[in-house]
């Protein structure tokens, strides 16, 4: 090769450097260059239309170029979330919580604890119970308030026969957040055990944390009244009555109540309400995200699918 063709090689390869500088200069920070954006527009059309592993060959187009492009990362987490790849989908989380500014952790947190939640789960129906409650143990650490794998590791823990461990689990969850599944298993765990007065003090100790449910304070006067507590259980019940008329449970458990006391006339009466109000005696929960109703509190939302969003109707 001669000096002058060296020199045009050289030349040329530098032509070809500046053109790919000023490509990536052309857009402001944080924004995608062009070519970036169309790739990443087309993925988002393709997934949509249910061409996922399409979507998914784009995403890691982009990726070959910027290994740490968060919609990229969020597009293929997603991708594999949806086909139950939770592995995978852990693995693009690690990169996107890496990738994230302190202000943007928040909601990745959230997805770790989904992802370790679902791994648990899995590895638990595979009859793997040691890796299953390494997982849950994880989600819980990542996000205290998600109840989905605080209710699964204590019943992992029943399961395996260390109720004292799933009892653990469970109260360290309600000082949290005291949530109706929790507490009823909790008071499950006590009344097997024989400790009704713990039984009394979970569901007060809950109201303390969070006066304005409804919920709780049904659930308390349900403990009277299987207590055979009939007067604290009529005046638990009628206090809720104030505050939420209209509820069918409040008004069976006063019949059941004036019954067992030989108020005839009186259970009568209050039955007649809860059967004219309507037979939905198990607490509606909606969903925190898109507003939809379930009869009895899930993991996810029925509706939108988003994992812990349930949150009890309050009267």
């Amino acid at each position: 090769m001669t000096l002058l063709s060296s020199l045009r090689t050289l030349l040329a390869v530098g032509f070809d450097l500046k053109r790919l500088f000023d490509r990536r200069r052309a857009s402001p920070p944080g924004q995608d260059d062009p070519e970036t954006a169309a790739l990443l527009a087309r993925a988002g059309e393709v997934s949509r239309a249910g061409r996922h592993q399409e979507a998914g060959t784009l995403y890691r187009q982009i990726l070959q170029t910027r290994r740490s492009h968060l919609a990229a990362l969020r597009g293929l987490r997603d991708l594999a979330a949806a086909a139950g790849r939770w592995a995978e989908a852990l693995d693009l989380e690690q990169r996107i919580v890496d990738a994230v500014t302190p202000a943007e952790r928040s909601p990745e947190t959230e997805w770790l604890a989904v992802i370790h939640y679902e791994l648990g789960r899995a590895e638990l129906a595979r009859g793997r119970p040691a890796a299953g409650l390494v997982h849950l143990r994880n989600a819980v650490r990542t996000d205290r308030t998600f109840l989905p794998a605080a209710l699964a590791l204590g019943d992992a823990y029943e399961g395996a026969g260390d109720r004292r461990e799933a009892v653990r689990v469970w109260e360290r969850a309600a000082e949290v957040q005291p949530a109706l599944p929790l507490l009823a298993r909790l008071e499950r765990a006590f009344r097997e055990d024989g400790r009704p007065t713990r039984m009394i003090a979970l569901y007060r100790q809950a109201l303390e944390k969070a006066p304005d449910e409804v919920a709780l304070a049904v659930a308390l006067g349900r403990v009277f009244f299987e207590l055979e507590m009939l007067d604290e259980a009529a005046d638990q019940f009628e206090k809720v009555e104030v505050r939420a008329p209209a509820l069918p449970v409040v008004h069976a458990y006063l019949g059941a109540v004036f019954e067992r006391r030989g108020e005839t006339r009186a259970a009568f009466d209050e039955y007649r309400r809860a059967l004219q109000l309507g037979h939905a005696f198990d607490w509606p929960h909606q969903c925190a995200g898109c507003g939809a109703t379930s009869a009895l509190w899930q993991d996810r939302c029925p509706s939108c699918h988003r994992w812990n969003t349930l949150r009890p109707v309050r009267g």
